[in-house]
């Protein structure tokens, strides 16, 4: 239980408004106040050497206490000890001389750190009659400028080998939304997408699936090049073919889930979660779903890949039997389109001939 402490010389009446336990267990320096007035309680009682030794505070602060107190007419809260930041902070005003050097060796030299200015500055100060700074001062001047805006904040450059592309990205690195646990409840509730490279004498092509991890519905397009409009250009074709909503989906960091295909993600207000970097098992159902793509149809189709449509209308077969014929064990020995009708479509009676229908968007 905590103890509040009050201040024994005042009145009765006085000593009935400082008793105030919710303010001083509600006030964040609580346990500041309650000292300080156990201290003041202790000096009427024993005097200014026990207290300088029991608690280690001079007479004149005790006094100041004591003053603070009179003059906020006994509020506990005036207790509290106060901040210690000045009130009027010091700006650092550097020379507009020295500033225009740094903004302009930056913008010949991109990218240019503090240590790889500096001796260029010196001489530049020297030349100049002007006072040289150090290291530090001019790390400090080229933050300034960046939260002003005045010169560039850093960029990111990466290399991306599925297109060898070199990519920037500028400003800061985007905090993406992890998965974290999420299991999906209904159909569409949680699409996982990736893609896949196919390279067969000197010919390269690009397969892009997703699949529905709760019904395990699967599709699949093969584009000549993976880019982030493509990768769109599939989002909307599976959405379409779908039977049911996609909520939300799950990729990978690839460069083909950025720019058009992120922004049509934000358009259709869908969620999209990012895996964890060099982490494949947090998408388990897409990885499995893209080895037996390749194991049951495109070993046997490589022939195709030459021309995009025609491989894309012998996997629309494919897919057609791996949705209405094709049982899976996950789900009840149950092609998908069947289990997705028998567990989330509630009719009086179901057509055989429904869970067969499949849109090809080719």
């Amino acid at each position: 239980m905590q103890q509040i402490y009050t201040y024994s010389n005042f009145k009765k009446r006085e000593i009935d408004n400082l008793i105030e336990i919710g303010e001083i267990i509600n006030h964040p320096n609580g346990k500041d106040i309650s000292r300080r007035i156990k201290v003041i309680d202790f000096f009427n009682k024993y005097g200014a050497r026990a207290t300088r030794e029991g608690f280690g505070v001079a007479r004149s602060t005790v006094y100041l206490w004591k003053k603070v107190l009179r003059e906020s007419g006994g509020k506990i809260k005036s207790l509290a000890p106060m901040s210690k930041a000045p009130k009027r902070r010091r700006e650092r005003k550097e020379n507009p001389v020295i500033e225009g050097f740094i903004i302009g060796y930056r913008e010949k030299r991109w990218h240019a750190g503090k240590e790889t200015i500096k001796p260029e500055l010196d001489k530049y100060c020297e030349d100049k009659g002007i006072r040289m700074i150090s290291v530090s001062t001019i790390g400090r001047i080229i933050n300034d400028l960046k939260e002003k805006g005045v010169i560039e904040s850093n960029k990111r450059v990466s290399f991306y080998g599925k297109t060898g592309k070199v990519v920037i990205r500028n400003g800061k690195k985007r905090k993406k939304e992890r998965r974290k646990g999420y299991m999906p409840k209904e159909a569409g509730d949680l699409v996982q997408v990736d893609s896949v490279d196919i390279f067969e004498e000197g010919i390269k092509r690009y397969i892009i699936n997703g699949i529905d991890v709760k019904t395990r519905f699967g599709f699949g397009i093969c584009y000549e090049r993976l880019n982030s409009k493509n990768a769109k250009d599939f989002m909307e074709k599976f959405r379409e073919v779908c039977p049911f909503e996609i909520k939300r989906v799950q990729t990978d960091n690839g460069s083909e889930f950025e720019k058009y295909f992120d922004k049509y993600i934000e358009e259709e207000k869908l969620t999209h979660f990012y895996n964890y970097a060099h982490h494949p098992q947090s998408n388990g159902y897409i990885e499995r779903f893209n080895r037996t793509v390749k194991e049951q149809y495109v070993y046997s189709n490589y022939d195709k890949i030459m021309d995009v449509g025609e491989f894309n209308r012998g996997m629309s077969e494919y897919l057609l039997w791996y949705n209405t014929e094709k049982i899976h064990r996950g789900i009840g020995n149950k092609p998908p389109l069947k289990y997705y009708l028998d567990n989330f479509i509630h009719m009086p009676k179901k057509s055989n001939m429904l869970w067969t229908l499949t849109i090809v968007c080719f």
